[in-house]
């Protein structure tokens, strides 16, 4: 399968029927399909050979999504790009993934007409919505250009280019295949419920795991509704007026609908399966949602093994009585049935189950590897598997438990601590919106563990009650030796929590 077959699959199943939604416009499976016969002739018409990358700058967008299938059939290999970035990550990203061709929104403009100089690797650039000084508009590039049906033979089996999460350092440009994506479809299909013709609602940006989910979607000839930006609301009002059946958000929108007026009226009744994922969730806010949103299921994955390293179907979240599994909250699911998953020590040995280390996996939804960069990709690969960077262990019934990112356990008085378990003790609270939690150099300690406290609106934080109230929870040893309280946390583009900038802030 590449990406243009699930696009194919699913307009076989009834051409004219939505494909891709936006502010009450239906694109047809025939009109996207016809769009994209024309992207991929005119990237060949333009010199764009087989394995050229063609990268795609815009906020969630249809024309754009469609420019993905555009250039699958040209041959062409996709790296998306976060609409959130900085204009210098931009510039990195297509100098060194050696994308040769951009597409992009005209809401980008001027960030784009800066970086051009700096690209001599680009050949062209266009704009998806504006014709301008500096790059053609769609359009006008492809007026006059066939819409019969199109197709080139790839150059190998590399789909998509992304960057890794970027918290720190560089991205690394990670190498999908088509097998990748096939077999993350291929687990979504099988580990969560699909009945009759999905429809989708993608807030979270395309370029990212909003957008990977389409491709199971598509290829049930489903419909995606897009939305360009994050709105609690619309998103309230959106699931009921188009009946959604499928979406997902990060830990962090999820709070903010929890939060939200617009949840206690809504009708989410049409709702199979609500993902959650890319960052550790709050259990007293998970057990929150599987009470007020329903049908709540989780994915644990990362760019270079996409997705669904491990799952956990709505169904999962339950106990046979209909009583929630508080038990597995914590938890990340269970390796699929096409993944093999293993926790290593730091010698290459597999542990046995309630034994900690770090997490590693055999699959073909693992990666090629990273582009142009095969010290990493070695180092990734070492001990025949792929090691995913995250400390966690399995328990007796084989779901997985990540206790933290190897780099943030925290050694203090002798004891290792993983800050994850503090800072889901900490979010049990009332007054928590979000958290995070660090090691800092301590003479007595070693390291002191220190929390970073974001309240909810309209609420304080005494930070001696709270340091209290963890103790209780995981006690005194694990418990914050400094609380600070600030009114939001810094993330990265996909929303993850920068433990980095945290850890300089609070030394400056």
């Amino acid at each position: 399968m590449r990406l243009i077959d699930y696009l194919d699959t699913g307009a076989s199943r009834g051409p004219d029927r939505p494909c891709l939604t936006m502010a009450g416009k239906d694109y047809s499976y025939e009109e996207v399909q016809t769009l994209s016969y024309r992207i991929g002739r005119k990237l060949a018409d333009s010199g764009i050979a087989a394995g050229d990358k063609v990268a795609i700058l815009s906020a969630n967008d249809p024309v754009a999504f469609t420019c993905v299938f555009g250039l699958s059939r040209a041959g062409a290999v996709w790296c998306p790009i976060n609409p959130r970035n900085e204009a210098g990550e931009n510039r990195y990203i297509l100098e060194n993934f050696d994308c040769r061709f951009l597409i992009f929104h005209s809401a980008f403009a001027d960030m784009v007409e800066k970086m051009l100089p700096d690209l001599p690797k680009l050949v062209q650039a266009v704009c998806l919505d504006a014709d301008l000084p500096f790059a053609r508009s769609l359009a006008m590039w492809l007026d006059s250009v066939e819409d019969s049906p199109f197709f080139r033979a790839p150059l190998d089996d590399v789909a998509m280019i992304p960057g890794t999460g970027g918290t720190t350092g560089k991205p690394k440009g990670v190498m999908l295949t088509d097998t990748n994506l096939e077999i993350m479809s291929a687990l979504t299909l099988m580990g969560y419920p699909f009945e009759g013709r999905p429809r989708y609602l993608a807030l979270a940006p395309l370029t990212h795991a909003a957008g990977v989910l389409c491709f199971p979607v598509l290829a049930l000839g489903g419909q995606i509704v897009i939305m360009p930006h994050p709105d609690i609301g619309e998103f309230v009002r959106l699931i009921e007026a188009h009946r959604i059946t499928h979406t997902f958000l990060p830990p962090t929108l999820i709070y903010m609908l929890l939060d939200s007026p617009y949840l206690e009226k809504a009708d989410l009744s049409s709702l199979q399966c609500f993902w959650y994922g890319a960052a550790p969730i709050s259990v007293a806010r998970l057990k929150e949602a599987l009470t007020r949103i329903g049908p709540m299921a989780q994915f644990f994955g990362q760019t270079e093994a996409p997705m669904m390293i491990t799952m956990m179907a709505p169904v999962e979240h339950y106990h046979d009585d209909g009583s929630i599994a508080e038990e597995r909250l914590r938890s990340a699911g269970r390796a699929g049935p096409l993944v093999r998953l293993g926790i290593m020590d730091g010698e290459g040995r597999l542990l046995p189950a309630g034994e900690r280390g770090e997490v590693v996996l055999r699959s073909s939804l693992v990666m090629k590897g990273y582009y142009n960069n095969p010290g990493a990709t070695e180092e990734a690969f070492a001990h025949g598997w792929h090691h995913t960077g995250d400390i966690g262990y399995l328990d007796g019934d084989n779901f997985l438990y990540i206790v933290d990112r190897a780099r943030d356990m925290i050694i203090t008085g002798g004891f290792n601590v993983y800050s994850v378990e503090v800072e889901q003790a900490l979010a049990q609270h009332d007054d928590v919106l979000d958290c995070a939690v660090v090691g800092l150099p301590d003479d007595k300690w070693g390291e002191r563990i220190v929390a970073v406290v974001q309240p909810k609106e309209g609420r304080s934080i005494d930070a001696p009650a709270l340091i209290a109230f963890v103790k209780t929870q995981i006690g005194s040893i694990k418990a914050p030796k400094q609380l600070e309280v600030w009114p939001d946390l810094p993330r990265s583009r996909v929303g993850k929590v920068l433990k980095a900038e945290i850890r300089v802030k609070l030394t400056q």
